[in-house]
């Protein structure tokens, strides 16, 4: 009895060896990713040379409501209304959703599965086949009622990365729509810039007018004393009539600018009619907040955006690796299940069954590999985005900062052209209606001043405009602080190989 024992136990541990070499050799021929990597990085934001072109300046970044610093109200209601009724808003945060529903769909994949089902069927069976009497050759009506469950041991990980996958695709669905929300601003600002200009210009064209009007009234009143002639009287009739046309044209681009504004409001064009005249200030002093460019990562949401695709990437390449090894489901089922409905509800109708189900890749033609490599591209190319959004923004504060300095050295000389032209053009006046000087004297010297106020006006406008710009280069008021912490692969070239 003993031997027997014994020779049992070598019967099992050889049976289990053999198992265990078998498994190994099957693990050995199935497919794999040998040769197969990345080693594309993301660049660090204090690797870049920027310390000249944006200096540490002790400011800050800009507020949510950086437009307020115009102290002009209705560009912010208009901005408030636009992220109300916005359409291209509204396509973000349906992006937003569909990935939020995504991630749920990759949750449900981690749990088991339980589910109900009843069925009904009629039929005859066959008095020659597997069914014996006294139901071959009869018809019989089958009731089944089952619980059933399943369950994905997920043992190499593939459902939870796809789940952190998604998670972060939907970080960076919520980035994409904040950089919806950020241009959407902008442009609205921008816009309303653009509409206070041409007033300023158009007030520039009015004065020209009531300048030529004047110098059409001089010149008539000198030809009647023989100092001019007719020549000077139709030029200045034409010059004035050249301001007027002038005048029109900025009317027109007026009411061009409030559609424009409508409709990046997502509203008809009647509503951009309802836009009084603008009134922005000069705005806050411009300078650069301190830890610039390490903090601008988590401030801009493109770059926050771009750093949440890479992570996603990194656990799309896992879910590819994982695809190589074994896969166990389990599964279970219990009800009932009889022939007519009278015995269903009995104990005897009770069916119950449980197994596991193994699917391990052996031979698949590349298949694996193939996507693997797919994984791989899409994660260079994730990589090489993020790169290239940080050097982007990087070169659009540094622009931005470079041209608003510009700007403000010019407005000094501009400033003080516009005054001796004003003066100049007041002297030429005086000279021309006292018989001192001729009209050719006074209408260079006319087109000095109005050139030089023009001057003036572009450059406070293109000097706002370069200010919303920069606010804009520096994230517009918004910040991440799961970026500004890094995402869950912090290295994530390292968690792809």
């Amino acid at each position: 009895m003993k031997s027997q024992l014994n020779g049992n136990a070598v019967s099992a541990r050889i049976a289990k060896a053999s198992v265990t070499v078998i498994f190994v050799a099957v693990l050995s021929a199935c497919a794999n990713y040998a040769g197969i990597h990345s080693d594309k990085e993301t660049a660090q934001p204090q690797s870049y040379a920027t310390e000249q072109s944006l200096p540490a300046e002790q400011g800050h970044w800009p507020a949510a409501r950086w437009a307020d610093q115009f102290g002009d109200a209705q560009l912010g209601a208009l901005l408030d209304e636009a992220l109300k009724d916005s359409p291209t808003l509204e396509q973000a945060r349906a992006r937003v959703a569909a990935a939020a529903a995504y991630s749920e769909t990759a949750k449900a994949n981690t749990l088991p599965q339980v589910g109900a089902s009843y069925s009904y069927s009629r039929q005859q069976y066959s008095s020659n086949a597997l069914v014996p009497p006294p139901y071959a050759g009869s018809w019989q009506s089958e009731n089944k009622a089952l619980l059933s469950a399943s369950y994905d041991l997920d043992l190499w990980g593939k459902n939870r990365e796809a789940l952190k996958a998604a998670l972060s695709q939907l970080q960076a669905s919520q980035a994409d729509a904040e950089v919806v929300k950020l241009t959407l601003n902008e442009t609205i600002a921008r816009a309303y810039n653009q509409f206070a200009r041409l007033y300023a210009l158009r007030d520039i064209a009015q004065q020209e007018i009531v300048q030529r009007e004047k110098i059409d009234r001089i010149t008539a009143g000198r030809i009647a004393t023989g100092l001019d002639t007719e020549v000077e009287r139709k030029t200045a009739q034409a010059n004035l009539a050249t301001s007027r046309a002038t005048l029109s044209a900025l009317d027109g681009s007026i009411t061009s600018t409030r559609y424009q504004i409508a409709a990046l409001l997502g509203a008809g064009p009647d509503r951009g009619l309802s836009i009084a005249r603008p009134a922005l200030g000069i705005g806050d002093e411009v300078r650069l907040p301190d830890n610039l460019p390490a903090d601008l990562v988590s401030r801009r949401p493109d770059i926050v955006a771009a750093r949440w695709r890479v992570d996603s990437m990194t656990h799309e390449v896992k879910v590819a690796k994982a695809e190589f090894y074994p896969d166990i489901n389990l599964s279970a089922s219990l009800g009932l299940d009889a022939f007519g409905f009278g015995r269903l509800l009995t104990a005897a109708s009770r069916t119950m069954s449980a197994g596991s189900a193994i699917h391990l890749p052996i031979f698949d033609g590349g298949a694996l590999r193939a996507q693997l490599k797919g994984r791989y591209a899409e994660f260079d190319y994730a990589v090489a985005t993020y790169n290239q959004t940080l050097v982007t923004a990087l070169s659009a504060v540094a622009t931005q900062l470079a041209q608003i300095r510009s700007t403000d050295a010019q407005l000094v000389d501009a400033e003080v052209a516009q005054a001796a032209a004003r003066r100049a053009d007041e002297l030429a006046l005086t000279q021309y209606k006292a018989g001192l000087t001729n009209q050719l004297t006074v209408l260079n010297a006319e087109t000095n001043a109005l050139a030089a106020d023009e001057s003036v006006a572009n450059l406070k406008m293109n000097r706002r405009d370069q200010q919303i710009a920069l606010a804009a280069a520096l994230g517009g008021g918004y910040s991440d602080a799961a970026a500004r912490d890094e995402p869950k692969s912090a290295n994530p070239v390292v968690a792809a190989r």
